[in-house]
Formats: structure tokens, sequence, C-alpha cells
């Protein structure tokens, strides 16, 4: 069984010249630890949301020359991908984990989700202070959450074709290396608890 705690060596992976390399030390290092949290959280979701989930660990299969930044585990209830609907994440950059709840760019009903998301603002808004914002999946860079936040990047997922929205906690690497086993698990099951009422009214929207 995989150890599911994280070290700094998972971090620097991203650090690494050369996509080859750099893909030899995911598949190495960070990929057993997404097929282990894959296979618990889909089970997870499945028995939460009342129909099968499955886990998508990134190939990266498309990437030529480029190394990639992150990397990650998506959940989602179709068997084969997750970017056209509302996705759960469990994911590295290089200076932080990720957990988070993600619509991106791809989704066909995107507008409609986002129309609604704005006319229910406050599940987004009342989220705890340790939650972000963001409004790109490739950037580990996000907002705090609040009213004016949660408009410019709901707006801008509406109104501009590649405007996303994600949802979640981020933990820095110095204080993921710090969790255990058993602090990580909690902590992912918590904020995936928390996110769940938006993912509930994100597939509420006629597709």
């Amino acid at each position: 069984m995989t150890n599911l705690t994280w070290a700094n060596q998972d971090f620097d992976v991203f650090t690494i010249d050369g996509l080859e390399p750099r893909m030899d030390a995911l598949k190495e290092r960070i990929r057993p630890k997404f097929e282990e949290l894959g296979a618990i959280f889909s089970n997870y979701f499945t028995t939460q949301l009342g129909e099968e989930f499955f886990p998508h660990v990134a190939k990266h299969a498309r990437r030529k020359t480029n190394p990639p930044n992150d990397s990650w585990v998506a959940f989602a209830p179709y068997k084969r991908g997750y970017k056209a609907m509302p996705h759960f994440q469990i994911g590295l950059f290089e200076s932080h984990l990720f957990i988070n709840l993600a619509v991106i760019y791809e989704a066909p009903n995107k507008i409609a989700i986002a129309n609604h998301l704005l006319k229910h603002e406050d599940l987004i808004t009342a989220l705890p202070s340790s939650f972000y914002i963001s409004g790109d999946h490739m950037s580990p860079k996000t907002d705090e959450i609040s009213v004016e936040s949660a408009e410019k990047i709901l707006t801008r997922f509406r109104d501009v074709k590649k405007g996303e929205v994600l949802i979640g906690v981020k933990v820095l690497r110095d204080d993921a290396i710090q969790l255990s086993e058993k602090e990580l698990l909690a902590l992912i099951e918590q904020t995936f608890e928390t996110l769940l009422p938006i993912y509930r009214a994100m597939v509420s929207v006629p597709k």
C-alpha cells in the first residue's frame, strides 16, 4: 500500500528540467499516491452523491516539449473523462497541495453554471476563510474568497471563452509535508464535504 504522505522531493519534481526526466519522476514519486487517493475518494463520492465516480490521474500525454508545472487526480461521474463537467481534484504545484472543485473552459454548459452560481453566490462567499477561488487551473495563483472576487471570477467564467472557476483549499508545501496520512485524508474529506453543496448546485443546472 502506498504511503500517503508528502515530502519535499514530491514538490521538487516540478523543478526537474526536461519533459522526460520530470515525467519519469512524476510516475515514480507522485502518480502512485494519486492512484491510491483516486481509489479512496472515488468511493467517497460514489457513496456521498449516489452515482458512480471514477478517478482520472493526469497523464500529461499531449505534452511534447514543455514539462508539466502541476499534476493531479480528478474525480467525475464519467469513466472516459472529466474536463467537460464539474469535477473534484487533488493535486500539486511546486509551491502547494490543492484540493478543489473545478469547472474549466471545456464545459459546454459553463454559462448556465455561472449564471446559477451568480444567483446563489452565498454558497461560495459563506465558505471558511481557508478556501480560495481561482479563474485559471494552470496557475498556482489564487484569490481570497470575497463578494468582489467571486463576482469577478464568475462573471469572467460566464463571459470569456477561456474563463474557469476553481474553489478549494491549498496547503503550502512546508505545511503539507508535516501532515500524517490520517491528517491528510481527514483534510481532503473535510474539504470535499464542504464543497459538495456547490457541486450539487452546479450539476442541478440543465445541460
